[in-house]
């Protein structure tokens, strides 16, 4: 079992949400937090992970779980839904980068990544689930506005009978329901900046695909250099050269992977431009043919 599958079975299942990613991270600029129990010398694991509930409406919220040393079990410190998180700052929108800070109402964390491809990962799964979860907001907000005035709509024009027929004018409405109507404030989205527009954009299944690729072979190499052991001799010479082969091959992986993404994002624009033209083109056929047509 992973660290992603053992979060969610110790964490997230037992509160009926489910998982959806989770990051390795460690702070940029270390905060002194003398209540927490992080032993002699701090020795943790920290992961920021997305879950959305089970319940309807589903709600999405991000949560810092941590992994203390010598031990295999998960402890959930903090918590937060995703109408507190009011940005996503991706650092450099230019490249993949690992660096990236979360701002929420009342917290502000500087996080850098195990590696830019679980960054990525992070930032694309959130963006997209931010997205579902404020158009599904919208529209049961909308409906049930709709039925609300309604309803409300039905007791004002009942009010109104009782009171002409009492000798009062018909234009009476409440102005409990006026001031309700006019403190009515739309949720504020969360903002993402400085995050590269491959996050975004409707390629994000191929990017995607890249990023898990590219953070598993990251963390193939990663195990591999922690679990090699340095032996005397000819052996320690015949581990030193299996070590860089396949350092070398990771990196050509890593590089043919960076230069297909770069080319999907190449064709991708491409696209977006002629489809730009196209409709262009279809809009002065049309003013062409109402013109001829008279």
């Amino acid at each position: 079992m992973n660290i992603q599958s053992a979060i969610n079975k110790e964490i997230f299942i037992p509160r009926d949400e489910r998982m959806l990613v989770a990051v390795e991270v460690r702070r940029r600029k270390k905060k002194r937090m003398a209540f927490l129990p992080t032993g002699p010398k701090g020795d943790y694991a920290t992961f920021i992970c997305i879950s959305v509930t089970n319940t309807r409406p589903p709600q999405l919220h991000i949560t810092k779980v941590k992994r203390f040393g010598g031990s295999s079990s998960f402890i959930r410190r903090s918590q937060w839904t995703v109408e507190q998180l009011q940005q996503v700052n991706g650092i450099n929108p230019n490249k993949d980068s690992p660096e990236f800070d979360l701002v929420f109402d009342n917290a502000v964390d500087q996080w850098v990544a195990s590696s830019s491809a679980d960054k990525c990962i992070f930032v694309q799964i959130l963006y997209h689930a931010c997205q579902t979860h404020w158009e599904e907001k919208a529209g049961g907000l909308g409906k049930s506005r709709k039925v609300g005035k309604a309803s409300q709509q039905g007791r004002v024009d009942k009010c109104d009978q009782e009171l002409k027929g009492a000798g009062y004018p018909d234009t009476y409405e409440s102005k409990n329901l006026q001031a309700r109507r006019k403190s009515f404030v739309l949720p504020k989205h969360t903002e993402f900046i400085n995050c590269q527009s491959k996050l975004t954009q409707d390629a994000r299944t191929m990017n995607l695909v890249i990023y898990r690729c590219k953070a598993f072979l990251n963390r193939i190499k990663n195990l591999m250099v922690s679990n090699r052991s340095p032996s005397p001799g000819q052996g320690q010479m015949r581990n030193r050269t299996k070590g860089r082969s396949v350092g070398n091959l990771v990196q050509r992986v890593n590089v043919t992977l960076g230069e297909r993404g770069d080319r999907l994002t190449r064709a991708e624009d491409k696209t977006v431009e002629l489809t730009h033209k196209v409709q262009q083109f279809a809009d002065t056929a049309h003013k062409l043919a109402l013109k001829y047509s008279k």
